[in-house]
């Protein structure tokens, strides 16, 4: 991350996550002030506690309401937010269960329009928002049929945010498949598993926490660019 930063106010919701901690790390590292947000308060303590610089637990639940208009009055004036959020809904569509359904577009969805709801009129004239999306919208699978609509209705979610809350600026960063922790249930299949997707994507590779890391600060630092979705897939959803 550049300099660009210091002084700033920056909202991470999903902060106790791999990607949360090394956004949060990078932002603080570049002069940031950096506030945490999530659902387990121990996981944004353990984050704050590796940070240079000054930083403020603010837990809050997707799927309240009254949750979120809690932590935009207690954020205060912001120049940044950030989302990593999701709740998966994954399963054969006969097993799926509408509870864990509708969790899933709180997460995604309801969660992100909630938030800007809430908290868009804190943020600076020149400040962003940023959620995350993912390749399951342009690439879906059988079992993936809750992930791939919730991934896709946040996708066009930007571009109406975009309009409505202009000149601030909204964006999403749409991961592949990166190697962030979520496929360690694999167990000894993992690495296979790796493997074969690195070798049909069109980068040779699959992603690293890092590389997420770069595409939301583009999103943050580039002026221009607004209601537009940043694949970070390798070009996973071309193959």
């Amino acid at each position: 991350m550049s300099a660009s930063l210091e002084g700033r106010r920056l909202l991470v919701i999903g902060a106790g996550s791999r990607t949360g901690r090394l956004l949060a790390h990078a932002a603080s590292a570049d002069g940031a002030e950096l506030l945490l947000a999530g659902p387990d308060p121990r996981k944004l303590e353990w984050t704050a506690g590796e940070l240079p610089g000054p930083s403020t637990v603010l837990p809050v639940d997707l799927t309240d309401e009254g949750s979120i208009e809690a932590l935009a009055t207690r954020a205060g004036q912001l120049d940044h937010l950030v989302s990593t959020a999701a709740l998966p809904a994954n399963g054969p569509l006969k097993d799926l269960r509408l509870a864990d359904v509708r969790r899933a577009f709180d997460a995604k969805v309801i969660g992100p329009l909630l938030l800007a709801k809430h908290l868009a009129g804190r943020i600076a004239e020149n400040g962003s928002l940023t959620f995350f999306s993912g390749v399951a919208a342009w690439r879906p699978a059988p079992a993936r049929t809750v992930m791939a609509t919730t991934n896709g209705a946040l996708a066009f979610l930007v571009q109406a945010l975009a309009v409505e809350l202009a000149p601030v600026r909204v964006n999403a960063v749409s991961p592949g498949i990166v190697d962030s922790g979520s496929w360690d249930g694999l167990g000894p299949d993992k690495e296979a598993f790796l493997q074969s997707v690195a070798a049909r994507n069109p980068a040779r590779r699959v992603g690293t926490p890092e590389d997420l890391v770069k595409a939301v600060r583009y999103a943050i630092d580039n002026p221009y660019v607004t209601g537009t979705v940043l694949h970070v897939d390798g070009g996973g959803r071309l193959v």
